[in-house]
């Protein structure tokens, strides 16, 4: 059963005799990645498409992972890398990335029903101040950023999917947060 296996040992099940194993990898890591891709794309379809050209391009690559790091790492870090693209390709169209906002938390962050119509108009205006905040940092603070406080990913992991020294993770991390707070202090909102 391949549901007892390493990721590493279902790579290598999925290379030599099982291609299905690769299913299983997929089932195991699906919402993280596009978790992390809708954190650096924010819009729903592009977060999609990029997730599955994550494992796409994993698949077809399996032949090459040489168990360096851990199989989530080398994902996320397709991850990074397909969003990263797909924000060049948007940039050389013109396009924005904060157009389908408003629907897009919608869609991802519900609010409790037993909350007040209010509170809840409260929370997405936060919410909407807080993503444009994140979307308006330069693209390597926004991944550390997402992959950190979003994916809960420890200053290692990230360190490992972005080949980055760990100071520089750190560094990086930091002058996100300073920039984040500035930048939600200006805000009308009173940001909590």
């Amino acid at each position: 059963m391949t549901t007892n296996l390493t990721d590493e040992q279902l790579v290598e099940l999925a290379i030599s005799e099982n291609p299905n194993a690769f299913g299983e990898i997929v089932k195991r890591w699906e919402r993280k990645i596009f978790a992390l891709c809708f954190g650096m794309l924010s819009r729903e379809e592009e977060a999609k498409d990029a997730a599955q050209e994550t494992f796409i391009a994993a698949y077809r690559n399996l032949k090459n992972f040489r168990g360096d790091a851990k199989v989530s790492s080398w994902l996320h870090r397709i991850a990074v890398n397909q969003c990263l693209t797909t924000m060049r390709r948007a940039k050389s169209r013109q396009e924005s990335f904060l157009d389908d906002e408003d629907q897009a938390a919608e869609k991802v962050f519900i609010a409790p029903s037993r909350q007040m119509p209010s509170r809840t108009t409260e929370q997405n205006e936060r919410l909407h101040f807080v993503r444009q905040a994140v979307q308006s940092l330069p693209v390597d603070l926004r991944q550390i950023i997402v992959m950190k406080e979003f994916e809960e990913m420890t200053f290692q992991e990230i360190s490992d999917v972005l080949d980055l020294p760990l100071s520089t993770v750190k560094s990086r991390l930091y002058t996100a947060l300073k920039q984040l707070r500035m930048k939600l202090e200006r805000t009308p909102m009173e940001i909590v």
